[in-house]
C-alpha cells in the first residue's frame, strides 16, 4: 500500500508498506483523507525530534476496514475521524478527564508497520500519511457518514487543538477579548472557536495581508499586520492571547498583550530547546502563562461535538480545506504548506 515516509534524511511516497491486522483493542482504518500538518513538516526539518524510518501524518479520517476483540463502539464500514491520543483509559488522568496528559499517550511510538521486512514507526500513534492505519480503539470516533471525510480529517488535529484550546484550556466567556498570532489552520480554528464561545472582539494578527479574508470569515472581527496595532483597538489589553506561530518573539509579544487577569496560551511549537523570555513585574496583576497540549482534548466527547457543530453551520470545515492533493504529490503540499499558501492542504487517497 501507499504512504509517505521519513527515512531521517528524506522524505518519499512509496507503494510497498505492510501494516499488521488488528489485535485487541485495536482498528484497522482505510484512510480516506489526511490533513498536513505544520508538525508533519517540523518531524522533517528536525523540530520535533522523532525515531525514523516514521510513517507520517496525525489528521485523517476514513472507513473502519477491521476491528479486533473488545472493540464494540465501532464497526467495519463505520465512518471515524481519528485522533492522536491513544490513552490508556485507566490512569489517574484519564479519570480525571485529561486523556492529553496520559502517559501512555506520549513518547511511547509503536511499530505497527513494516517494509521490506522492517519495521517502521508509527508518528503521533496515528500514521494517517497511509492507505490503511491500526490504531488504538479510543482513537477512532465515529461520525456521520454524510460529514464529508476530507473535511471530517482536519477535526483530529487543527480542530481539536484550535477549537479545544479555547473552550477547554483557556475557557473563553461571552464577551471576552481575544488576540490571535498566526492565522493558519490552527490560527483559523481558535479564531471560530473565540466565535463560537461568545467572545466580543477578536483580534487576528498575520504578518500575511492576504489571509484577512479567510480570517475575517471563521470571526475576526479585526485584523493586523502586526501585533504593534493591537494596543489601538484593545487599550488595556486582551482577555486571551492565543500564539500560534512557533515563535519565541510572539510568545513574548502575547505576554505583553494581556490586560488583567488574562492568559497567553502556547500553541505553536518552536524548537525543543526554545526558550522565551517575559518581564516577572507584569506578571502579578494575576496574569497566566499556559500550555495546551492538543486544545486538552477529550477526544470522543469532543469530535462528536464538533461534528454537531458543523452540521448546525456553527462549525467551519469545508472551508479550511483550501486544496485536495493526490498522496503522490506530498512534495507539492508540503511545499504550499512551508509557503503559507495554504491553511490545510489536505492529501487523498
Amino acid at each position: 500500500m501507499r504512504g509517505v515516509v521519513f527515512d531521517g534524511i528524506r522524505t518519499e511516497v512509496v507503494d510497498d508498506l505492510e501494516v499488521r491486522e488488528p489485535g485487541p483493542g485495536e482498528v484497522l482504518v482505510a484512510v480516506a483523507a489526511a490533513g498536513l500538518c505544520h508538525s508533519d513538516l517540523s518531524v522533517i526539518d528536525g523540530t520535533i525530534p522523532f525515531p525514523a524510518p516514521v510513517v507520517l501524518g496525525h489528521e485523517g479520517a476514513g472507513v473502519v476496514e477491521a476491528v479486533g476483540a473488545g472493540v464494540s463502539h465501532v464497526a467495519p464500514g463505520d465512518h471515524v475521524s481519528l485522533s492522536t491520543l491513544a490513552n490508556c483509559g485507566a490512569c489517574a488522568q484519564c479519570d480525571r478527564g485529561r486523556p492529553t496528559m496520559c502517559r501512555k499517550a506520549i513518547g511511547m511510538p509503536g511499530q505497527p508497520f513494516s517494509r521490506q521486512g522492517k519495521p517502521l514507526y508509527q508518528f503521533a500513534s496515528n500514521s494517517a500519511f497511509a492507505e490503511r492505519t491500526l490504531v488504538r480503539a479510543v482513537q477512532a470516533v465515529r461520525i456521520p457518514k454524510d460529514l464529508p471525510l476530507a473535511s471530517a480529517a482536519l477535526i483530529g488535529c487543527g480542530v481539536l487543538t484550535g477549537v479545544g484550546a479555547v473552550l477547554n484550556r483557556a475557557k473563553v466567556d461571552r464577551g471576552d477579548t481575544v488576540v490571535v498570532i498566526g492565522t493558519g489552520g490552527i490560527g483559523l480554528n481558535v479564531i471560530q472557536g473565540a466565535r463560537i464561545a461568545g467572545a466580543l472582539t477578536i483580534v487576528a494578527v498575520d504578518s500575511n495581508p492576504e489571509k484577512e479574508e479567510a480570517a475575517r470569515g471563521f470571526g475576526a472581527t479585526h485584523f493586523l499586520t502586526s501585533a504593534d496595532g493591537v494596543r489601538e483597538i484593545l487599550p488595556h489589553g486582551a482577555d486571551h492571547a492565543f500564539e500560534c506561530v512557533g515563535r519565541t518573539e510572539l510568545v513574548r509579544a502575547a505576554v505583553d498583550l494581556l490586560d488583567r487577569h488574562g492568559q497567553a496560551v502556547l500553541l505553536g511549537v518552536p524548537a525543543a530547546t526554545a526558550e522565551a523570555s517575559f518581564l516577572v513585574s507584569s506578571m502579578y496583576l494575576d496574569k497566566s502563562i499556559l500550555g495546551c497540549r492538543y486544545g486538552s482534548s477529550r477526544p470522543q466527547r469532543d469530535i462528536a461535538l464538533y461534528a454537531d457543530l458543523y452540521r448546525e453551520g456553527r462549525l467551519l470545515l469545508d472551508e479550511l480545506v483550501t486544496r485536495t492533493y493526490p498522496v503522490e504529490d506530498f512534495a507539492g503540499a508540503a511545499d504550499d504548506a512551508r509557503h503559507g499558501r495554504v491553511a490545510r492542504g489536505v492529501l487523498v487517497f
